[in-house]
């Protein structure tokens, strides 16, 4: 999309669109900035890490780099994961970090306009409402965005990244 000129000011009022990589967990759909995502990978055997969390699945090697792997489905207490043809290693890159994600499914990109988000109300779920972006309704389901960086930086992750709150 060209950039918005003074000449031109539909540009200029028109509203950003975000792209999101949407992934499921459980029965939930959630949704990334699509710009932090490097690749998608089939899950395969992670190495452990003594004395991690359970939701720290271990590291994996990918081409050289050793890439931490959360699984989100037991990150946010979700059951007991089940690693089948469908689950996915979302691979995302915060600022010079590389982390996997492990997730049930991912399920599309989807575009949106800034003004299809809804703020995400305080309601005591499995993940604290400052990580969300928003939701999103979207025909008969509900996306919820999550801000990724912020996530993958606070203090109940415990990954060491340093000041990742850009946008």
């Amino acid at each position: 999309m060209p950039a918005a000129t003074a000449s031109d000011p539909d540009e200029l009022t028109a509203s950003p669109c975000l792209e999101f990589l949407s992934f499921t967990l459980g029965n939930e759909e959630y949704g990334i900035d699509i710009q932090r995502v490097q690749e998608l990978r089939g899950y395969e055997a992670v190495t452990r890490i003594a004395n991690a969390p359970d939701f720290m699945k271990g590291v994996m090697n990918l081409r050289g780099v050793i890439v931490p792997i959360i699984d989100m489905r037991m990150k946010f207490a979700l059951g007991k994961p089940v690693y089948d043809q469908f689950t996915v290693v979302i691979i995302i890159n915060i600022q010079s970090q590389t982390l996997g994600m492990v997730v049930d499914n991912v399920s599309d990109v989807i575009t949106l306009n800034q003004n299809q988000i809804r703020p995400a109300p305080e309601m005591g779920s499995s993940i604290d409402a400052s990580f969300l972006i928003g939701l999103a309704p979207l025909e008969e389901r509900m996306l919820i965005l999550m801000d990724i960086a912020a996530f993958m930086s606070s203090n109940d992750v415990g990954l060491c990244l340093s000041d990742l709150h850009t946008h």
